[in-house]
């Protein structure tokens, strides 16, 4: 069972592949999984990528086998499955594993070379080593770990480099195609992704709505509340992925026993699971944060993919108490999550406040950051949600980047998504309506493109041509 397993993850799961193939070997398999292996280790070394079914199955066919090799071992390549494991599991099963097929081999090799060690002298096999060699490979036998890495060599990993840009094992996919153009595919593992908004803009929506697309991706989503009730939370969840209004959930305009159909349907399609708890505003920090993750872990089997911090500013530091200063508090704050999001391995998704004087800019920038300047200044993606009138009558809102380590910031600067404030729902909009904002000459953009603060921006030659 396990072999099958280390195969579908080498396939469907780049992170585990990335981590787990330098360590893997041809002898520590045997049959039609040892043949499976030659084919995937002949494509890692011609073409540096994890080879699909579809590639193992065509080398496979080039093959000169038997009958019954080769339909066994096509069996064995359809059989594959996309079925995620827990990454720390997994790991540890594929390195007791490789340990004991080690170990195996070890102990034959002992016996083979006692036996030919106890033979007359005339009769001994000079190609085995003498008894001599034995402690050498035992000791090469137990040595196995996968935690053997004591930091990345710049030269001797770039095969496993390369493999780990083409994978894009470390990162997680957006839902809005845009958001994947401008972050080269989404959010990466190990960073803190911070959504910046005045009051009311869409703070706790533009999370939810997140929060909903992961779910819908098949990720575990871990939504940490500072201020609304879990319930409050939930039911903003609920009305994006089961399609109606949070006034329907309200009004009673679905009864319960459709909202339980919808549930039981959700249920069975292929999303992920959903945690959501809530702390006192500033009553908790990245230490709670661990502890619950590793409860979870215990009690519900849970491990999230993506971590929602709904939001930093009203968190509590594990090294800083009641500090005057808020540069330091909020700074400390965000490295905290960020080392978090390090930990554990995943992105962690966050939110901040406009200052007073950003509330109404429909420009706002890195110095309109609430509280403290430390924040953009430790975050490795900051984008800023921008509404006027105009755009929401068109049921559009501005999206601003301000900080992006995954790409050129200048590459879509500004650009528009659709928003539903009833369904708690971001989402993606016709390419006509990013082109007044892309490309300049043209008369058919958005509302935010003719307001009069629009009008400025273009008049004064800079426009929204990036």
């Amino acid at each position: 069972m396990i072999v099958e397993t280390i195969f579908s993850n080498l396939v469907f799961n780049g992170t585990y592949f990335v981590q787990a193939w330098p360590h893997l070997r041809r002898e520590y398999f045997e049959g039609n999984a040892q043949v499976l292996f030659d084919l995937m280790d002949k494509h890692v070394q011609e073409f540096n990528s994890i080879p699909s079914q579809t590639a193992l199955e065509v080398a496979l066919d080039k093959k000169s086998l038997s009958d019954v090799v080769y339909e066994d071992t096509k069996k064995m390549i359809r059989s594959m499955k996309n079925a995620p494991e827990d990454l720390d599991w997994l790991m540890k099963e594929t390195e007791t594993y490789c340990r004991d097929k080690a170990m195996y081999r070890a102990l034959s090799r002992a016996i083979e070379i006692q036996a030919n060690a106890e033979k007359p002298a005339g009769e001994r096999n000079n190609k085995i080593p003498d008894v001599g060699a034995i402690p050498d490979i035992m000791a090469e036998a137990l040595a196995i770990s996968f935690d053997s890495s004591v930091g990345h060599d710049y030269f001797e990993d770039y095969e496993k480099r390369w493999m780990l840009y083409q994978s894009k094992a470390m990162k997680i996919a957006f839902n809005i195609p845009i958001l994947n153009a401008i972050t080269k595919g989404g959010a990466e593992r190990g960073t803190l992704n911070i959504l910046m908004a005045g009051v009311n803009v869409g703070k706790s929506l533009g999370l939810c709505s997140l929060a909903a697309d992961y779910l819908q991706s098949g990720k575990n989503v871990l939504y940490i509340s500072m201020e609304m009730a879990e319930h409050v939370c939930s039911k903003r969840i609920d009305a994006n992925l089961l399609d109606v209004s949070l006034d329907d959930i309200d009004n009673g305009n679905i009864t319960y026993a459709d909202y339980k159909n919808r549930m039981e349907r959700l249920k069975q399609s292929k999303v992920g699971r959903l945690i959501v708890k809530q702390y006192p505003t500033a009553g908790a920090n990245a230490n709670h944060f661990k502890a619950l993750i590793k409860e979870l872990k215990l009690k519900k089997n849970f491990v999230p993919g993506v971590i929602i911090v709904d939001y930093l500013g009203i968190c509590a530091s594990t090294r800083v108490r009641g500090a005057e200063n808020t540069y330091i508090l909020v700074k400390a704050i965000a490295e905290e999550l960020r080392g978090l999001g390090v930990e554990y391995n995943v992105p962690v998704f966050s939110a901040t406040q406009t200052t007073r004087g950003g509330y109404d800019n429909t420009d706002v920038d890195l110095t309109d950051t609430s509280e403290s300047f430390g924040l953009p200044a430790t975050v490795d993606f900051m984008f800023a949600l921008i509404s006027t009138e105009e755009l929401e009558n068109l049921n559009q809102i501005m999206v601003k980047q301000l900080k992006n380590r995954y790409n050129d910031p200048s590459y879509y600067k500004r650009f528009v998504i659709g928003v539903d404030r009833a369904r708690m729902k971001l989402y993606d909009v016709e390419d006509s309506a990013q082109k007044n904002i892309a490309d300049s000459g043209q008369d058919d953009g958005p509302a935010f493109d003719k307001s009069s603060f629009g009008q400025r921006m273009k008049s004064a030659g800079d426009g929204f041509n990036f």
